[in-house]
């Protein structure tokens, strides 16, 4: 099955993609229904970092976009907090101006923040927008749901002001007491595997607050510094990794007015605190245990300031956390997704019934009201659709056809991001009583024709993805072949998402074939699918790539199997260095970018949900290291590493090529300065794509059967 999406510039594709971060400026994001008005961020242009607040009003014929408040007459030059800036790169956001709003239930007050400076915007007659009068610089202002205050963190500490008042000041809610507390700030594991990018949470009438206190004084410290920068001092950085302390993460209780009261649950059992929702029905938080297999599900009593537990759910494996679940539903349901072992689904449960079909693998929430939910749900791997789910458990699909769909909603009105495999732009348009209403997107299009070729291959049904150079004739020529892949959990790649593959199409047009798989553990295919990699990153999963490969090498004969070269980023790093040591019969080259190469470096949530606690089970960590495979490297292998990067530390990287280097094997090594896990720079990620280009032509030109290069023979 075969896709084409057209060119429409000149520019080159690695300096296009650096300078619209990925193509994401310029594209409508953070939208959100209120009432008759969508209100949404977008920059000037595909070039522009810059988001502004704009509006659609959806009360007047034909609906007409208004620019709210224009990021650029706000814009400083003050420096980011450094808090911020952890912040952004856990949401691994690339652009600046405005990246996030929040309203009050009217949508007539909203808060945000530019350059560290809170503002307030006022919608009436006519816009008001003024800063607020804040002791610092702060991070994550939310408006109260009533519109009359707004929160926000300075240093740690909690804050709220008087949001109507000209003159009003600040006030001091929680106080952090040293450098290691914090209050209203996600924890560091939250923010990286849980998806919860928040500390705070409004009350549903505005009286006060549920605050997240963390204290990272059990962490231990890792050091990051600039090597390239010797004058300047390392930074501290509280990294939990596998085996190690986890912070204390506490939640309390906090009312405008009167005494704060920690809600208390047993954190020596349940040390993560996985998500907390606040619907007008009741909040209801959940907490887990440390390796994941427990959790449990709480509803915070606001009158007498303590958690009530109402489920417990086990897992044999791990339980999967939704961000926006649990939650109750307008009629004090509880609504949760769990993976139900019998249909090897992930299903929609009213109080711990299943209602969505079995085989439909739902992804997330997305509005709840009194006739049922709206739901993203997957009715193959490679699509996703918005579908209706009444609480009988009848499901009506919104959207269908060969795409992927995201959506908000607000009632009877919604909102949907629909990309396809025929064009690489994402399509927004808002479905609202009135008719279907399109949203502009400034979003520069990829400057290659991409070409989908999917197709399922070998006994588990494996979905592959080739790119073919362009102007390709097939059984003209062989073609050397380079796999891309992420391969690990969290990520689908093989989906409905031409401009998700548009780096994959231009390495393709350097000469080269590119296939991308998605193995076990992927997302898409249901919870069974998805555990099969317990306890083992490495053997399974690079098994599944090579599967792909050679059922593909039979297929399409235009694949040349004798020069096969791999490139991957993070997990995707870590595989593709893995294929070298593990399989130099299949793999004659690698680029390894950010790579775990030891997993007891990385951090505890996400290692030990896969692979234990590494101090009870060290041989299952030693099987999915590369440390331990140093001395089988025959072939020649790139690692690329941001000195800065905070999450996959620099170290994996160093520690691999000094293993390497010990074992006697050469390698070669791309040290970035002060580059983080994103690699945003726009010289950088520009030049990182020719430097791979030039890595693969080098030597899959002198990879083949029995050949002999500098890094040693082929066996």
């Amino acid at each position: 099955m075969r896709h084409d999406a057209q060119v429409t510039s000149s520019e080159s594709f690695p300096r296009q993609k650096a300078r619209t971060r990925g193509f994401q400026l310029g594209r409508p994001r953070g939208l959100k229904v209120v009432g008759e008005r969508v209100l949404f961020i977008r920059s000037s242009s595909g070039l522009d970092p810059a988001g502004s607040l704009w509006q659609l009003d959806l009360g007047v014929h034909p609906p007409v976009e208004q620019c709210l408040v224009d990021a650029a007459a706000l814009l400083t030059t003050g420096e980011l907090p450094a808090a911020e800036l952890a912040r952004r790169e856990r949401m691994r956001e690339v652009t600046s101006g405005m990246t996030h709003f929040t309203t009050d239930k009217s949508g007539t007050v909203i808060a945000f923040a530019i350059s560290g400076i809170a503002y307030v915007t006022v919608l009436g007659s006519t816009v008001h927008t003024r800063e607020l009068t804040t002791p610092g610089a702060v991070i994550d202002p939310r408006v109260s749901p009533d519109g009359r205050h707004v929160a926000f963190v300075i240093d740690g500490s909690l804050w709220v002001i008087d949001s109507h008042k000209l003159d009003a000041q600040p006030q001091l809610l929680c106080q952090s007491t040293g450098d290691t507390e914090t209050w209203g700030l996600a924890d560091f594991i939250a923010a990286e595997e849980l998806d919860r990018l928040r500390g705070f949470w409004w009350l549903a009438d505005g009286s006060g607050l549920i605050v997240e206190r963390a204290d990272n004084a059990p962490v231990g410290i890792r050091w990051i510094s600039d090597p390239a920068q010797p004058a300047n001092e390392p930074v501290a950085h509280r990294y939990p990794a596998a085996g190690e302390p986890n912070p204390t993460v506490e939640l309390w209780l906090i009312p405008l007015a009167g005494a704060h009261k920690q809600l208390i649950w047993d954190l020596a059992k349940y040390p993560y605190l996985a998500t907390v929702n606040v619907t007008d029905a009741g909040t209801v938080m959940s907490v887990l245990t440390r390796n994941q297999r427990t959790a449990s599900i709480n509803r915070i009593d606001i009158a007498n300031g303590q958690l009530v537990e109402i489920a417990v759910r086990t897992d044999p494996a791990w339980i999967d956390v939704h961000g926006e679940l649990p939650c109750l539903a307008t009629d004090g349901a509880l609504i949760e997704i769990i993976s139900d072992a019998t249909t090897d689904t992930n299903r929609i449960t009213r109080d711990g019934v299943f209602i969505s079909p079995a085989g439909l693998q739902v992804n997330g929430v997305v509005d709840s009201s009194a006739e049922g939910l709206l739901v993203l749900a997957s009715p193959d791997p490679m699509e996703q659709h918005l579908y209706q789910i009444s609480n009988d458990g009848t499901a009506t699909a919104l959207t269908s056809g060969e795409s992927w769909t995201n959506a908000v909603a607000d009632g009877s009105t919604f909102i949907l991001a629909t990309a396809n495999s025929i064009s690489p732009r994402v399509d927004f348009n808002v479905v609202h009583p009135s008719g279907v209403h399109a949203i502009t997107s400034h979003a520069e299009t990829p400057n290659v024709t991409i070409k989908t070729n999917f197709s399922s291959v070998g006994a588990t049904h494996l979905r592959t993805c080739v790119f073919w150079p362009t102007g390709h004739v097939p059984g003209s020529k062989k073609v050397p072949v380079i796999m891309s892949p992420y391969g690990g959990p969290h990520a689908q790649m093989v989906t409905h998402i031409a401009g998700g593959h548009a780096s994959d199409q231009w390495l393709a047009d350097q000469g080269f074939a590119v296939v991308v798989v998605d193995g076990r553990g992927t997302p898409g295919r249901g919870p069974a699918w998805e555990r099969l990699i317990k306890n083992d990153l490495a053997i399974g999963i690079l098994g599944d790539q090579v599967t792909a490969l050679e059922a593909l090498g039979v297929l399409l004969p235009d694949l040349d199997l004798d020069r096969v070269g791999i490139v991957g980023w993070s997990f995707g790093g870590y595989l593709a260095a893995l294929a070298v040591l593990e399989r130099p019969d299949i793999f004659h080259c690698a680029v390894a970018g950010a790579p775990v190469t030891e997993w007891r470096l990385y951090d505890t949530a996400y290692t030990e949900r896969y692979l234990g606690d590494p101090n009870k089970s060290p041989e299952v960590y030693d099987q999915s290291s590369l440390l331990t495979r140093a001395e089988k490297l025959q072939r020649p292998l790139l690692l690329i590493h941001g000195l800065a990067d905070d999450n996959v530390l620099a170290a994996h990287t160093l520690q691999f090529s000094s293993a390497l280097l010990a074992a006697g094997k050469i390698h070669s090594v791309l040290p970035l300065s002060g580059v983080t896990h994103m690699t945003p720079q726009e010289v950088v990620a520009e030049n990182l794509l020719n430097a791979e280009v030039d890595f693969f032509r080098t030597h899959l030109q002198m990879a083949g059967p029995g050949s002999i290069g500098v890094f040693g023979a082929a066996p």
